[in-house]
């Protein structure tokens, strides 16, 4: 599988990530332990070291999973973990959780996930969602000193502006940023992907396949139930999906007919053209993550690219933002 360096922070991984938010069960109808653990062992099996994860996820439930896969088998050694702080809940799972990057929170919050890791030290440790409550210095100082201290090997934020990271950088040295990309939501094409290059950051692109919207299975009467994340999505909803499963239907034909590939494949593959990006896969079970396969061994022409750019501009002129997954204030 394809690798990438982590500008000079010593770390390389996988251009694939396993994206766990699924795993952890909160607002994707419940997790099942056994079938997460062999996902993310077929994960590895397959080349894909990279493991992102979240306490936001399930409030510890997916880091906790993460834990006991790697712990199993020696595994810890195979891959880079990610994961995050800030998230806070403060009524239960069902309530939204609420945004603090104190410098308290992330010494306690650190200290958490490591013991449900079951690991000594982070690879990569990223504020979730910036807090507009605390100065982004106090919150870099804070994680600059957990680097010092040799629990995190190396400092990321999500869901950050460029803004942000410029006074983030001024306080801790920053190595990666997640915010959401896909052929969908490119949004960060007017900031923070030029950004990333500008300033050798590496882009852990959350949502690459649009919350399955591009894996192909979705159709127009496909029901959602429980607490899952696409009944808040606006584009699942009846007045954009038509659009946007007219446009994958066309995208589909462009992947078979001139690669041979999937629809998924493609939208991945795409993903891993833009620039110093890692697209996170997001499965729960290990048969999603057979399509892996389909996207290492070629590359998308610029031909391809101007035709795919075509058939969003004529199905899908006015994209709907990502922002509704944006937690309080």
């Amino acid at each position: 599988m394809e690798q990438i360096e982590w500008g000079n922070s010593g770390i390389t991984s996988s251009r694939i990530g396993l994206g766990t938010w699924a795993i952890g069960g909160w607002m994707w109808g419940g997790t099942d332990e056994a079938a997460s653990i062999a996902t993310i062992h077929a994960a590895l099996e397959r080349g894909i070291s990279l493991i992102d994860t979240a306490p936001a996820y399930g409030q510890g439930r997916s880091e906790e999973i993460v834990g006991k896969a790697l712990a199993q088998g020696g595994r810890r050694a195979q891959a880079q973990i990610a994961t995050k702080a800030g998230l806070t809940f403060r009524d239960g799972p069902d309530k939204p959780p609420f945004r603090d990057s104190s410098p308290a929170r992330l010494r306690q919050e650190v200290e958490d996930s490591l013991r449900r890791l079951q690991t000594d030290v982070i690879d990569l440790y990223q504020i979730h969602w910036p807090d507009p409550r605390t100065p982004l210095e106090d919150t870099a100082r804070a994680l600059e000193d957990l680097h010092r201290a040799g629990k995190i090997r190396a400092i990321g934020v999500s869901n950050f502006s460029p803004e942000q990271m410029d006074t983030f950088r001024g306080a801790a040295p920053l190595v990666a940023a997640q915010p959401p990309y896909n052929l969908f939501e490119r949004e960060i094409e007017a900031d923070v992907l030029p950004y990333a290059k500008q300033h050798d950051l590496v882009l852990l692109c959350y949502g690459a396949l649009c919350r399955g919207l591009l894996s192909g299975r979705i159709r127009a009467d496909t029901v959602f139930e429980g607490d899952d994340l696409r009944k808040l999505d606006p584009k699942f909803q009846p007045e954009h999906l038509p659009h946007y499963l007219a446009a994958v239907e066309e995208l589909a034909t462009l992947a078979r007919q001139r690669y041979g590939k999937s629809v998924l494949a493609l939208a991945v593959r795409w993903v891993l053209a833009q620039g110093p990006t890692i697209a996170l896969w997001g499965a729960r079970r290990p048969d999603q993550l057979d399509a892996v396969d389909g996207v290492d061994g070629w590359q998308l022409d610029a031909a391809a690219l101007a035709e795919i750019d075509a058939i969003l501009a004529r199905h899908v002129p006015e994209p709907v933002s990502p922002a509704f997954m944006a937690p309080p204030l």
